[in-house]
């Protein structure tokens, strides 16, 4: 890789990739991993099985899982939307509205902690929340884990999966965090370009590219193998508005936290929009724009948020290259067509 970002993100690979057999963590063979990403370290609590994956697939899509049948994890991570929903703000039971816009699903199997804020420190424990959130699915886990035992097809699959019929919302969770871990994306225009073959791109996102890594710097926060840091950062979205978001210091309790949130990663970006935690950018043009005049200033204000000074060109080439990043994999999975009974 060239750039120092970028750079970075791959000595980072290697470490990750030490680390994780350092640690005894389980890479499948089985999983097929597109060109351009790490092998997918999976949890040595939670390894990876192809039943579980199907288990978890089926929970993700399944709307039983709320508390009127109405709402899936794919309703707001839906497959149409490159894992969002479309939306500025995800809708839940009962026509309710959300205060954020649904992150995708693509490669969360890289993320670290989860939420635009990151109060989850896994994704088995991002799972759980959205099941007991009065906005999202309305229910409880009790709830759901004696719906699940009602139904002799699930107890069957986790039998067989997890050993036992006496199912868990933590085998719940387990489940479904072994299926997301599977929704990748690479083998990009970036990732063959990166390969070596110099034609993978066009001129424009070549020249976009080069405007990333120095003129605007987004490999900053925008680095490594799935274009994040995974770090929190105020850039300013929101901060306008009467009541802001608190983001990140919501969790922390610390004030330099206050209006930070996650750094999205840039994979399938083209597809993911609307932007920003809020969905209050609708293309990838007002995002360039909005990084190019330095954001809202405001009290807590990231210091690398700085006017950019892009001609109208190079605004053009920047969105060029985040197209580039459109990838394969995850169109693989098909969405399930009935469910067990």
């Amino acid at each position: 890789m060239t750039g120092i970002g970028l750079r970075r993100g791959a000595v980072m690979a290697a470490a990750v990739i030490a680390i994780a057999l350092s640690l005894g963590g389980e890479s499948s063979p089985k999983l097929a991993i597109p060109l351009g990403l790490l092998p997918v370290d999976f949890p040595k609590d939670n390894p990876y099985s192809p039943a579980k994956a199907e288990l978890g697939k089926l929970l993700y899509f399944d709307k039983r899982l709320s508390a009127d049948n109405t709402v899936a994890c794919a309703s707001c991570h839906s497959p149409k939307f490159g894992y969002t929903d479309g939306a500025p703000v995800s809708t839940g039971i009962r026509g309710q509205k959300g205060g954020r816009s649904a992150p995708t699903v693509i490669n969360r199997a890289y993320s670290l902690n989860q939420f635009w804020d990151g109060r989850a420190a896994s994704l088995e424990e991002q799972a759980k929340g959205p099941i007991q959130n009065p906005i999202e699915m309305g229910t409880t886990h009790e709830a759901v884990v004696k719906k699940l035992r009602g139904i002799g097809g699930y107890r069957a699959m986790f039998k067989k999966v997890f050993g036992t019929e006496d199912l868990t919302i933590d085998h719940v969770a387990m489940a479904i965090a072994t299926f997301e871990r599977t929704v990748l994306s690479g083998n990009s225009a970036f990732d063959r370009y990166n390969a070596g073959s110099k034609s993978a791109m066009t001129a424009a996102q070549i020249r976009g590219r080069n405007l990333y890594l120095n003129k605007a710097k987004c490999d900053k926060c925008h680095e490594g193998i799935n274009f994040t840091s995974n770090a929190y950062h105020n850039i300013g979205v929101g901060t306008d508005k009467a009541n802001p978001d608190e983001g990140r210091s919501v969790v922390t309790k610390n004030e330099a936290d206050w209006g930070a949130f996650k750094t999205p990663t840039l994979r399938d970006i083209a597809r993911t929009g609307p932007y920003m935690h809020d969905g209050s950018l609708k293309t990838l043009e007002e995002v360039v724009d909005y990084y190019d005049k330095g954001g809202n200033k405001n009290k807590n204000l990231s210091e690398d948020m700085k006017p950019l000074k892009l001609t109208d060109q190079e605004k053009k080439d920047l969105v060029s290259f985040l197209q580039a990043l459109n990838g394969e994999g995850w169109q693989k999975i098909q969405e399930p067509t009935k469910f067990p009974e």
